[in-house]
């Protein structure tokens, strides 16, 4: 009952409303095809928001994500037309995301950096190194079975991304409402000094989750590479606020010790089908930038609003 009447009540109310009317207005809206490709076309950017979750719970933010995704997606691409050979390519773009994640955390963790500072400049730096190494090239023609874990069914007609991202999202939910380190998490981004003077590692715990981050993003690089089958300098350009927005909308906390992973899948749903529905309705990307928007604002000012209490619940005093 409490979840009915609080935010995620509210994401999951918006979510039967949207749902209900995509499948009235637009016929094709339920078809199977189509509920595979809502995920398909944004799969990089939700797996993204699943560990940004964590992120901006532990009061850090992450804005190289679309940058290190870039990175992983244009190396694969360079490192491949050299001849190195694809499964090799693979593992080397993960160890560049470990790399990247690890630098990040470092520098926010025992430098006592501000993340937003230490993010923003890898952002530069990632998406620099992404085109110094294809400058305006693209880079297409990967194996077949690299392409079709992006392209085609892996199981039926759902593929290897979908799959991908509700095993991980099992795999955090458990992580963050059903283990120490989530619980570590929370406190971390509520209070450091508390957490500090319990003992908690908070050094270590950063360090950690920018790693996962930064992990995730090469995986959403590569996935991005088998799925469009070609790379270039500028891809996931901007992914990193969208990713943001996803997070935010979800009820977490922009300061930190605050939200869910099921507040942030109920936002994925919501924005996957109002765009998903939007397009199905030869509605512009212009406007469907617009509506979300809208919405992330309206996540910020509702909870905040105040509404009157009713004379007849108010405690009365005993005289």
């Amino acid at each position: 009952m409490s979840r009915l009447f609080s935010w995620e009540g509210f994401l999951f109310a918006c979510l039967v409303a949207i749902f209900t009317f995509n499948a009235i207005a637009a016929p094709d809206f339920l078809g199977i095809s189509n509920q595979i490709n809502l995920f398909q076309l944004s799969i990089e950017k939700i797996i993204l928001a699943l560990v940004m979750t964590f992120v901006i719970i532990n009061a850090e933010i992450d804005l190289s994500v679309g940058s290190m995704m870039g990175l992983s997606a244009c190396t694969f691409g360079y490192l491949y037309q050299m001849g190195v050979p694809a499964p090799l390519v693979i593992l080397i773009c993960l160890c560049i995301g470990v790399a990247g994640g690890l630098f990040n955390g470092w520098f926010v963790a025992h430098l006592g950096l501000p993340s937003l500072v230490v993010t923003l400049a890898t952002l530069i730096g990632f998406r620099g190194l992404a085109r110094v190494m294809l400058e305006d090239r693209g880079i297409g023609s990967f194996p077949d079975w690299f392409a079709a874990l992006g392209q085609k069914g892996l199981i039926g007609p759902v593929p290897f991304a979908l799959i991908a991202f509700i095993v991980l999202f099992v795999l955090l939910y458990i992580l963050l409402e059903r283990s120490g380190f989530g619980r570590k998490t929370y406190v971390i981004g509520s209070n450091r000094d508390v957490a500090d003077f319990a003992g908690i590692d908070t050094a270590r715990h950063k360090i950690i989750i920018f790693t996962m981050s930064g992990t995730a993003a090469a995986f959403a690089g590569l996935l991005y590479a088998a799925r469009v089958g070609a790379v270039r300098g500028d891809v996931a350009s901007g992914f990193e606020l969208d990713v943001i927005t996803i997070v935010l909308l979800g009820g977490v906390s922009i300061f930190g010790g605050k939200g869910t992973l099921i507040g942030t899948l109920l936002s994925i749903l919501i924005v996957l089908n109002l765009r998903n529905g939007m397009a199905l309705l030869s509605i512009t990307g212009h406007i469907q930038t617009g509506v979300i928007g809208l919405l992330l604002i309206a996540s910020v000012v509702i909870p905040r609003i105040k509404l009157p209490t009713p004379r007849s619940l108010k405690p009365e005093v005993a005289t």
